[in-house]
This record gives C-alpha cells, structure tokens and sequence, in this order.
C-alpha cells in the first residue's frame, strides 16, 4: 500500500478532535508542496523545546541560586550544578585522577557518553564566554567559585549551550521515529508535541540516550542489525538502559529463527560500547568506576515504589537488599516478556517489546527520576500511537513531575518525613498510568487486531509458518 496513514482517518480520538476543523481529511485532499509531514514534525518539535526552556526561564534568571523558586516554578535543572560541581568551570576531564582536582571536585557519576558531551559543552561554553584565566580558579574551592559573578554568567551560557545541542539532538530524533514505520510518519508527533518532553528535556543529559533508541529503532525496522547493534553499544554508553533492547531483540530472534541476526547486533553493541569506554577507563580507571558504585550503593530513592514501602513502614532498606530484589523482580518480568512474545500470534514489534521491558526496569527500578519518563516516550508512542492512551499515561506522570518538586520543596510534606502521603499517591498514580499502558501493549500483542500497526510487516520474515510475518520495530 502506498500514501500516509493519516490520525483523523486511524486514531478515533484525533478524528473526534477534528471535528471542529471540518473533520477527518478526505480522500481528495492534497499535499502542501513544502510542509511534508517530517517537516511538521520539526517544527512541532522546536516549538515543544521552546516551551521548555520558556518553563525554565525563573530559574535561569537568578542562575538556579533560589532553592525555593526552583522548586515552586519546577524549573530544576542539574546541568548548571554540575558545571561548578564537576570541574567543568576549570575544564576539568571527567576521568582526571589528578589528586588536586579530584580533592575540589567530586567526579561524574553518569556513564562516559554523558561525561563527554557534558565536558565539550564546557569546552564550547569558555570559548563563547571568551576563554576564562582558569589559573586564577584553580586553588578556589567549588563552593567559593559558584558565587563568582563571572562564573555565574557562564553557568547560564552552558545552559543555553546544552540546550541548544540538546534540541538539535530532538530533532534528530523526530526524523529517526518519523521514519520508522513508512506509512506512519504521524506516529511521531504523539513525541514532538508531548508534554512531558517539553517538561523533561533539560533536567538533564537524558535525550542522548533516547536519541540511540531512535536510531536503534530506524535501523532495525531497515533490516540494519549491525548499525542497530553499534547505536545500543552507544546509547548504553550514555545511559544503560538502551542495552534492554537486546532483550526485546533476543525474543524477535528466537521467534523467527534470526540467530544471526542476534548475533550481530550483540557483537556490534559489545565492539561499539568498549570502544566509548575505552578512553575513559585508560585515562581514570577509578573515576570510570564511580558510575557503577553510585548506582549500586544507592537506597530507595525518588519515584520508587522502594521507597513508598520504606517511608509508609519507616523500615530502613538497605541498599544490598532493595539491588537484589529490584533485580529478581526484572528478570522474572523479562521472563514473563519472552513467554509472552512466544506465544503470541504474530511475532510483536520491537518497540512493544522494548517498551514493556523498560517499563519493568523502570516499575521496580530503585529511582526515578523525574527525567525517566524520557526512556520509555520513544518506545510508547510507537508501540501505542493512540491520543487517548497517551494523553491517560503522560498525564499521570504530569502529576507526578509537580509532585516530585513540590515534595522535595517541603510543601507537601518535608523530604524526606514521615507524613509523605501525597507524595506517595503520586508515586503510586505513576505507576498505574505505566501500568495501564503495560496492558495496552500486552493485549495488542496477544490480538493483534487490535494494534493500529499491524498492517506493517517487515517483508524478511517468512521462515515460520504457524506465525504470521512481523511488523516493523
């Protein structure tokens, strides 16, 4: 079949929205000569970033010094924190073991991805700001420097660096999603206009990994698995949960019969991540170490269901404990995905499989952060391109997003106390919105009638005959 699949005449939500503009586009209607549908999709992109970093404009102003207004205007950001807290003022590499340096500032705890382009901003932030005399920083304490009028302003420039990369690294990822199902470019705009995206983008380095997701995406739906394999190896690289899609692949694999396949991607993900590791851990082994202690050493933090229980029962849970059954609780849920995708009649499609393991690593992950909600927005809205189903779950983490700020500011319960309820509604409220999409994903996998891209196959995939070829990622 050829011509795009259009939301008015497939999703009954946006044909009901319609209405007021004379209704679902009709069969005669033609095509803009210059607004193509990825082109729309740039500009809602730009416009749901500019709104964005319009929602961070109180706290730029006062270069995020106002602990209150960060929290009541819900603009947190940790990219001007971590400029002055990383080193990042005096051009520090990440993976210096430079005792000096190292006794000022703390290292980065993120994988070597971020590391890096977090230290190029700053590389392209003093040259903007005419090249700062780091001599005369290097014996001020981190703490004495961040109060500096100088650094100050180069704080609220490597915001606007960041952004600037951030956003061209969006729509980047728009043309990726855009072009994963042919047919279904409009697919795409449930993550240009989204706004989660608009909330989330610049809490932090995030969007880096999101954007090899995407691309991991377009190149598996191309029949690409080496290149799908590099894109996982750099996107866990810069955050680990790309590497879940390998997952999601595996079962692809196993139901039809792509052992090759699967062993490309996992060598070239291997190759690709060792080689992005590499000069990190040759110039500081210790410090490429810090990403993988932080995170294991961590309790139940922010977003958890951990810690619900650890607040409601005022139960201290060690870190230990919550890490191993955090853990068990994903494999068994992974398990439950490869019986699923076993059993189901038609092989499913990437992006359902990627979603649903992500969202268990996310449901009984130790933290969430506000920004995680970033994780799962690529793979939700190809594997459920519905308004409604969308509008349900993004609205709940929505909630979640106020709440979250609103409770680390102390007014709706101090942080950290004992009467935290709201908090934990929240909390709760976001879970059952990821649930709830868990369930749409799970039924349109076992019917695939009702999944609004099964007509899309994949053409290589006739091997197995008691099941129908798979759709596209």
């Amino acid at each position: 079949m050829t011509g795009h699949v259009h939301p008015t005449r497939d999703d009954p939500t946006a044909a009901a929205l319609s209405e007021g503009i004379g209704g679902p586009v009709g069969t005669r209607a033609g095509r803009h000569p210059w607004w193509t549908p990825v082109r729309v999709l740039l500009a809602l992109t730009a416009l749901c970033l500019a709104l964005g970093l319009v929602q961070k404009a109180g706290c730029y102003q006062s270069t995020w010094s106002d602990d209150g207004q960060r929290y009541t205007q819900m603009c947190y950001s940790d990219l001007p924190y971590l400029y002055t807290g990383r080193g990042f003022a005096e051009l520090g590499w990440p993976y210096d073991d430079d005792e000096a340096l190292r006794d000022r500032y703390e290292v980065m705890e993120y994988p070597v991805g971020i590391s890096y382009f977090a230290w190029a901003a700053a590389q392209a932030t003093h040259w903007l700001s005419g090249s700062p005399d780091l001599d005369a920083r290097a014996d001020r304490p981190a703490a004495e420097l961040a109060g500096d009028r100088e650094v100050r302003r180069e704080v609220r420039l490597y915001f606007l660096v960041n952004a600037v990369l951030l956003a061209a690294v969006a729509l980047l990822m728009i043309w990726l999603l855009a072009g994963v199902h042919r047919r279904r470019p409009w697919d795409a705009a449930l993550f240009a206009a989204s706004p989660v995206l608009a909330l989330t983008a610049l809490i932090n380095w995030d969007l880096l990994a999101v954007v090899f997701v995407a691309g991991a995406l377009w190149a598996w739906a191309r029949d690409r698995p080496v290149l799908t394999g590099v894109l996982i190896g750099l996107g866990t690289a810069t955050k680990l949960y790309p590497l879940f899609l390998i997952g999601a692949i595996l079962v692809i694999c196993l139901c039809d019969r792509r052992v090759r396949d699967l062993l490309r991607v996992v060598l070239a993900a291997a190759g690709a991540w060792l080689l992005a590791n590499l000069p990190a851990y040759l110039s500081g082994p210790d410090q490429w170490r810090v990403f993988w202690s932080f995170n294991s050493e961590r309790g139940p933090d922010l977003g958890s269901v951990w810690l619900v229980i650890a607040q409601a029962t005022d139960t201290a849970i060690e870190p230990h404990t919550v890490n191993t059954w955090s853990w068990l609780l994903f494999a068994a849920w992974c398990v439950g995905v490869l019986v699923l995708g076993l059993l189901a009649p038609r092989t499913p499609r990437l992006a359902q499989l990627g979603f649903l393991i992500v969202a268990g690593f996310l449901l009984v992950n130790k933290v969430y952060s506000p920004q995680y909600v970033l994780w799962l927005l690529p793979l939700a809205v190809l594997a459920v391109p519905r308004i409604r189903d969308q509008v349900i779950w993004q609205g709940t983490e929505a909630v979640y997003f106020a709440s979250v700020w609103w409770y680390l500011g102390g007014y709706l319960a101090p942080a950290g106390g004992e009467d935290a309820a709201l908090y934990w509604v929240a909390i709760l409220l976001r879970v059952a919105g990821e649930l709830y999409l868990v369930g749409v994903v799970v039924r349109d996998v076992l019917r695939p009638a009702a999944d609004p891209v099964a007509e899309e196959r994949t053409p290589r995939v006739p091997w197995r005959a008691a099941r129908a070829p798979a759709p596209l990622s």
